[in-house]
């Protein structure tokens, strides 16, 4: 379909380049610092995931650090496809009209958008179930720990998250140029099928959210409970408790930077008051900043200080008579030892279990 020169085309109906550049939400300063930090940290996070792949042997560690990778790579991916555009945009102020007159290189970027956006909230929940069933029903999950299968949940959950930034392309929502002229992205509305796709963005981040905050809840107690209470188990829990910490915290930072956005979006639904654009340009900053923050998560977690005191949560009670464990849950003869420097495990077990580095060897759960 062709443009004439009266026309608007669609996706400039509601804000028309060009725009004034002298407005301080407009700074450029704020995408490159955001591109660079973010790459970065994404890069020295893939670096750190691969080598701690290469030399784990547990197939419940490989699949969330398999999980993990989907997420740096997403991350990563999301920050250098719209980093590239901004940046382009505050580089050489490039008319948008000139530049995409039938709104393509606009639905692209609000589908690039959507879909980067979505994909972490969608990686946190799915991991928060797997680890849910890992530390629930340890029989159940034996069963389903090939790292195919991990891979294939990962595509799955890419394949769902480019499947609702689809839909404004396909007539539910619709992209729009977005002030200071730099960016694209859905058009948050109460009006018609804007409110619809809103709905849809904002109740879907919110409900991983949601799943995450439960599910992690859960897991927490349980292992707790079977760490240290009366039906504890004889197995160490180490590496469990050390990928809980991760979860929790990339759950608590994907709450903080993706709450304002998915709530004020639902927020504008329910109240039918638009967003003003200053509030939308902060909220996606603020969520940009889950992608800078993420990796760090997973580069803090490997400095040796912090691995070893994550395990020595639980610890030897010097002071009780039987062989005592992690605040108070008793190992009988032949199980793992969580004494210091101890390399003791089940009799019988393969040397092929004991992961190098580690004092004794780690679960397969």
């Amino acid at each position: 379909m062709n443009v004439s020169v009266n026309d608007t085309p669609f996706c400039y109906t509601i804000n028309n380049p060009p725009f004034n550049y002298t407005h301080p939400i407009a700074s450029a300063y704020y995408p490159f610092i955001f591109m660079t930090l973010g790459l970065t940290s994404n890069l020295i996070a893939l670096v750190v995931l691969v080598k701690s792949f290469r030399t784990t042997q547990s197939r419940s560690r490989s699949s969330f650090l398999i999980f993990l990778g989907g997420l740096v790579v997403t991350d990563f991916m999301g920050l250098l496809v719209t980093g590239c555009i901004v940046g382009t945009f505050h580089v050489t102020h490039f008319n948008w009209r000139t530049l995409d007159p039938h709104c393509h290189f606009c639905n692209f970027m609000g589908m690039t958008m959507v879909f980067y956006g979505l994909c972490p909230l969608l990686l946190g929940a799915t991991m928060a179930v797997e680890r849910f069933i890992g530390i629930t029903m340890p029989f159940v999950r034996s069963f389903s720990k090939k790292r195919g299968r991990t891979i294939y949940i990962v595509l799955s959950v890419w394949t769902f998250a480019g499947s609702i930034a689809l839909l404004p392309v396909l007539g539910v929502g619709s992209f729009h140029l977005q002030k200071p002229g730099s960016w694209c992205f859905i058009n948050i509305s109460p009006e018609g099928t804007d409110m619809v796709f809103s709905l849809i963005f904002s109740l879907t981040g919110l409900t991983c959210i949601t799943v995450s905050f439960l599910l992690n809840t859960v897991s927490l107690v349980t292992l707790i409970r079977v760490c240290c209470g009366h039906d504890r188990k004889q197995r160490r829990r180490d590496y469990e408790i050390e990928m809980m910490v991760q979860l929790i915290l990339i759950m608590v930072i994907a709450s903080i930077c993706w709450c304002p956005l998915l709530i004020n979006t639902l927020l504008s639904i329910v109240t039918m008051v638009p967003v003003r654009d200053e509030i939308v340009l902060f909220c996606i900053r603020m969520a940009t900043c889950n992608q800078i923050f993420d990796p760090w998560i997973y580069i803090v977690c490997q400095v040796p200080c912090l691995r070893s005191l994550l395990r020595k949560l639980c610890f030897l009670e010097p002071n009780s008579k039987p062989k005592t464990f992690c605040w108070g849950c008793v190992l009988p003869l032949g199980t793992r030892s969580w004494t210091p420097g101890s390399t003791s495990s089940f009799v019988g077990r393969s040397s092929r279990d004991s992961i190098p580095g580690l004092t004794g060897p780690v679960a397969l759960l």
